[in-house]
């Protein structure tokens, strides 16, 4: 079989094909005699001296001794030909002759219309996967090897005409990072002077992330970079879609401009869901009412980045002569350049209105290829280019170059949209769900780690950052190779290397996230503890007050494992209830030895803690009571049922509004497990992109987890547990917790699963059906998503990544639910996840599918996943509560639990080291500078609030909007400081404090 027979049976995109078709689209017909095709393009290209263009080409005859010509004007030999006219004001006509060795062939009337005088700006970058290409560290170092060339090849141009020299645009700043640290100091020099005169560009986003899996302190930390130059715009390629709180991030950082290349490849359909209607150049806007300056990419069938290389401008100055301004006269008819089916993927059509500018933003990079150097061809052909023609001109640019030509020109009439630009790809998070639920939990432990170091007297900013770096990495969007299903050494086979660097990564942050909280918790012991006694100071990291459940480690070294004990709450006296787990050397010889006390504290003020004393007694405390077989438990506010035969909660009734939560008719239990199989093969690259799903005809199959055994069903001093076992298909075993703890208005769910490793596509789904009506909130990184919230047109509309909570609201009653590890969710029903993403079931407005992990990918995701992988949820209720409180109410029990400190003394009975005054502005982490502590704010408000922040001590401050590069002064009076946040807005105070 030869590889044409293969193309033309197998349909793969191919850079001829797409060509042709461009060519094909963007002429007419316009003569057909004697076997002879004529086809005329009328194309935006002048002279210097005030001509314009039309291209002639002709098929038949052989083309040998064709000669072409508008009468009176202009003639030229040969079947493809470019004739000039006096440039015209309005549509003209001219007469076409084409004529051979015999004489007239034939003649035509052709229209000359008027043409836009179009600026290009060639943007030459290398499009950064940390892996995909070649295992991690080989990408690293060629990106290290490029910034060499493009300092080569910027000095090489210097002496050339000024629109054509050499720029280059580092896409991702961890390369020019990892650059200057390891390059002579004359390199360096170099490197920041052609910086400085707009030579190389180095844009501010570390490498291509999927934001949705990052936190907001995360996001906002990658943007920390500090250069001897300023950074003035960000790129963001292939990933389609960003979340709203990047907006605000790159504000913070000063960064006002994005250039966005988001790939569809398939996977994604934004032309379906309004894209069409999102306009370029635009202003992204979020709720704070900051913004930026967005450019995208056209098409919506693939390529992103690579346009300028489908134009030709990485070959040669003939082929983007001939591509180049036929793809501009298509951007000014018909919006979209490509007809379906171009890139391979053959959905519906997308029509789209003509983009309105004479402007244009091209990527172009060395090869076509991601991962690719810089090449001297680009600049080559822009030099050439310029040369022969006056328009289109094209400029060898870095990327702010175009938006600082825009918004000067056009900034006051570009669109402004508003919202999440929800990815399309965010499915991907859940081909790697256990490295995902470690990172996490990280996320949440470096909050509580850096806040008890600070409070401490120590500075950990470095090893906090440290870690979160490594928190990043992972959420880096590329989560393996090419064909992550081979297990290669090097190239786009390696993915068992890559996946082994990769999750291995998260493992890491996971674990520096836990060593910075152990030692944190230790150093805030010994910055409280007193002479006598034993205690632990129960700390709450969330903002707000509240009673929640601690578990705490009591060694034998401290107090004999037979000496049994009370704990006293030193603020009242009070004994409070508790259970004990005690480790003993007979059953873990490898384990600390002690006992694991369980205990509800009540009240304990946010960023604040709690004196329990540990003191002796002579009763051992009660020993758990076996509920028996009846799966049944309940505390002061909720009773729970479940169904042993079905598998799932069939009730969870609120004692205090007299309501059952369940939506006892939904297709899908309550907690129930669903395990889907799709009727697609594994291990074809991008599939996805050659398979499209407008029915279940795809779904292959669909089964539950039944007929449970209660393992345990127990009452202890705080609470009421059970624990039953299921067999499902995709696993060896399904463990579900049920607890409820007394004094704790909220029901935790823990699902620990054994997965199967398979290639089969698959995905598992939990399901929550309430009963309610549509969500009307839930949490988003850096906002608050809702029905009635914005989003950018085109976002991702059948799934939706959160980071922790969704709630429902009703006049009488609101619902919130929480999530730790797993973050996609679809609404509603459950899609095919093949484009256009079809439901499977009736619409149900109340019911929360919880995706949790899937292998639907087919490139750069892992192929499959197996091991042991636990997944944790959250419900409460409570009337008169807004959704957005209770959402995060719902979310702190997961993410932000009580922690037990070991105190070996006395210390004050209680303690708050930051108040604010506003319940829906948090305090998401304390932080240190020179001057004292940083207070980082967050607002889920959905418009402008002031808060006071109150930090004892405090006598002078500073406030920004999230990093330290806009610090203003800000009054402090008695202690606190008046900050305004506006909506959904980020702050962060910069404080000096008094000893005490």
């Amino acid at each position: 079989m030869t590889s044409r027979l293969l193309q033309r049976s197998l349909g793969s995109p191919d850079y001829d094909g797409i060509r042709q078709a461009l060519r094909h689209d963007t002429s007419a017909p316009v003569l057909s005699v004697r076997g002879l095709e004529v086809r005329l393009a009328v194309l935006p290209l002048f002279t210097h001296d005030g001509r314009q263009a039309a291209r002639v080409t002709c098929t038949g005859l052989g083309g040998a001794g064709l000669r072409v010509a508008l009468a009176g004007f202009d003639e030229a030999d040969g079947p493809d030909a470019t004739l000039l006219v006096p440039e015209v004001r309005e549509p003209r006509l001219f007469t076409l002759e084409v004529r051979d060795a015999d004489g007239l062939v034939g003649s035509a009337e052709i229209t000359v219309t008027p043409q836009r005088k179009w600026n290009v700006f060639v943007v030459h970058h290398s499009h950064l996967d940390i892996g995909y290409t070649d295992p991690q560290g080989t990408v690293l170092r060629h990106h290290l090897d490029y910034l060499d060339a493009a300092v080569r090849l910027a000095d090489e141009t210097a002496g050339w005409p000024d629109d054509a020299r050499f720029r280059w645009t580092v896409e991702s700043s961890m390369p020019a990072v990892k650059w200057l640290a390891a390059r002579p100091a004359e390199q360096v020099a170099r490197f920041t002077e052609l910086a400085r005169e707009g030579r190389i560009e180095v844009t501010a986003l570390p490498f291509q992330l999927h934001t949705e899996a990052c936190s907001t302190e995360e996001l906002y930390r990658q943007l920390r970079w500090e250069f001897g130059f300023p950074i003035k715009s960000a790129m963001h390629t292939d990933v389609p879609g960003a979340v709203v709180g990047l907006v605000d991030a790159l504000n913070a950082a000063g960064v006002r401009y994005l250039a966005a290349a988001h790939n569809w490849a398939g996977r994604s359909v934004p032309y379906l869901h309004g894209g069409d209607k999102l306009t370029r150049p635009f202003w992204w806007q979020a709720p704070s009412g900051r913004r930026v300056l967005v450019w995208f990419t056209d098409t919506p069938h693939g390529m992103a980045y690579m346009e300028g290389n489908t134009v030709g401008l990485t070959d040669s100055y003939e082929l983007a002569d001939d591509l180049l301004p036929r793809y501009l006269s298509a951007l000014a008819s018909r919006g979209y350049p490509y007809g379906p089916g171009t890139f391979g993927w053959q959905g519906p059509d997308a029509p789209r209105e003509p983009y309105e500018l004479d402007v244009l933003h091209l990527r172009v990079q060395g090869a076509h290829a991601d991962n690719a150097g810089p090449s001297i061809v680009p600049a080559s052909i822009v030099r050439r280019w310029n040369e022969e023609w006056a328009f289109p001109r094209l400029r060898s640019a870095v990327n702010s170059d175009f938006f600082e030509h825009v918004e000067e020109r056009y900034g006051e009439r570009l669109a402004v949209h508003e919202g999440d630009w929800t990815d399309w790809w965010a499915d991907g998070l859940g081909s790697g769900a256990r490295p995902l639920g470690y990172v996490r939990r990280a996320q949440s432990a470096l909050r509580a780690a850096e806040t008890l170091h600070t409070l401490a007297g120590d500075d950990a900013t470095e090893l906090v950052s440290a870690a979160y770096d490594k928190v990043a990495l992972f959420n880096e969007h590329t989560w393996g190779a090419a064909n992550p299903w081979e297990d290669a050494e090097e190239a786009g086979d390696s993915g068992g290397l890559q996946w082994t660097r990769k999750s291995a990564g998260a493992y890491d942050a996971q674990d520096d996230a836990a060593d910075l909280l152990h030692a944190a918790v230790r150093r805030f012991s010994a910055a409280l503890s007193g002479e006598d006694g034993v205690a632990f100071a129960v700390f709450n990291p969330g903002t707000q007050t509240r009673t929640d459940v601690v578990k705490a480690f009591l060694p034998r070294d401290i107090v004999a494992i037979d000496q049994p004990v009370r704990l006293v709450d030193a603020r009242s006296g009070a004994v409070l209830a508790h259970h004990e787990e005690v480790v003993h050397p007979d059953d873990w010889p490898t384990r600390p030895i002690g006992r694991h006390l369980t205990a509800v504290v009540p009240d304990i003020s946010g960023y604040g803690y709690a004196r329990l004393d540990v003191e002796p007694v002579d009763a051992l405390p009660p020993e758990p009571v076996e509920l028996g077989q009846e799966p049944v438990i309940e505390n002061e506010f909720y009773r729970v049922v479940y169904d042993i035969r079905e598998g799932y909660i069939r009730s969870i009734f609120d004692k205090v509004a007299g309501r059952e939560l369940v939506n006892l008719d939904a297709a899908a239990g309550f907690g129930q497990y669903v395990y889907d199989r799709y009727a697609t093969a594994p291990h074809f690259n991008h599939m996805s992109g050659h398979v499209g799903a407008q029915d279940r005809t795809l779904l292959g199959d669909r089964a539950i987890a039944k007929n449970a055994a209660v393992v345990k069903a127990e009452r202890t001093a705080v609470g009421e547990r059970l624990v039953v076992e299921l067999n499902g298909k995709g696993v060896d075993w399904l463990r579900v917790t049920i607890e409820l703890y007394r004094g704790v208005p909220r029901l935790d769910l823990t699902y620990r699963l054994a997965k199967q490793g398979t290639p089969a596509k698959e995905a598992v789904f939990l399901a929550f059906p309430f009963a309610a009506g549509a969500p009307a909130a839930w949490e988003l990184t850096g906002g608050v998503g809702g029905p009635d919230v914005p989003r950018v047109p085109g976002s991702a509309e059948y799934m939706l990544p959160i980071r922790h909570w969704i709630a429902y609201e009703d006049p009488e009653l609101t619902v919130a639910w929480g999530t730790l590890e797993a973050p996609l969710v679809q609404l509603g029903t459950i899609h095919m996840p093949y484009a256009p993403f079809p439901p499977t079931l009736d619409a149900e407005p109340g019911t929360v599918y919880s995706w949790a992990l899937n292998n639907i990918w087919d490139t750069n995701f892992p192929a499959q996943q197996q091991g042991e992988t636990t997944f944790r949820y959250a419900v409460a209720s409570a009337a008169g509560v807004p959704a957005r409180r209770l959402g995060a109410q719902v979310a702190a029990g997961l993410t932000d639990p009580f922690l037990g400190v070991l105190l070996s003394g006395t210390a004050p009975a209680a303690r708050q080291f930051v108040t604010v005054d506003h319940p829906d502005v948090h305090v998401t982490s304390l932080g240190r500078w020179e001057g004292g502590p940083v207070v980082r704010l967050q607002s889920l408000a959905g418009a402008p609030v002031e808060v006071a922040v109150h930090v004892p001590g405090l006598v002078s401050a500073q406030v920004s909007s999230g990093l330290r590069n806009d610090l203003a002064p800000a009054e402090v009076a008695g202690e606190s400081v008046t900050v305004r946040l506006p909506a959904c807005g980020v702050a962060a105070i910069w404080g000096t404090c008094e000893d005490r």
